[in-house]
């Protein structure tokens, strides 16, 4: 199984910023900070220079979700935010960003922790680990 960590982020984040949140969230799980980890954004945050070096320092894979395939994960998210629901359709970025990188059968595992600019959630993938 893969470990998938839905970012929401504003635009100039730092990868400092990225990666505490990464952290709060894994610590609020009781997970380690180590391990086989995929980060997940929007496709119009993808080009972040912050979240592309925090993925860099965690060897992470970094996947872009399209704004639109978002919606289809509204029912699945644990907390919702008005503000993003009227930008994005759904309650939260990171939640429904964790899981559709997760991709079929994909469990949340994290709901999303918040800090001042960036948004973290986990997912689990029910893929079996690539060898």
């Amino acid at each position: 199984m893969t470990l998938v960590a839905g970012i929401g982020l504003r635009p100039g984040t730092s990868e400092a910023d990225i990666l505490a949140c990464l952290d709060d969230a894994l610590a609020a799980a009781g997970l380690p900070a180590e391990g086989r980890l995929r980060l997940a954004t929007l496709a119009s945050r993808f080009e972040e220079p912050g979240i592309v070096s925090a993925a860099r320092s965690r060897q992470a894979e970094l996947v872009a979700i399209p704004d639109e395939a978002l919606k289809g994960f509204e029912a699945a998210c644990a907390t919702r935010s008005t503000r993003i629901a009227s930008l994005y359709g759904v309650g939260s970025v990171a939640e429904a960003a964790a899981l559709a990188a997760a991709g079929p059968g994909g469990e949340l595992i994290q709901p999303r922790v918040a800090t001042a600019r960036v948004t973290c959630a986990l997912a689990r993938s029910a893929e079996p680990d690539a060898p």
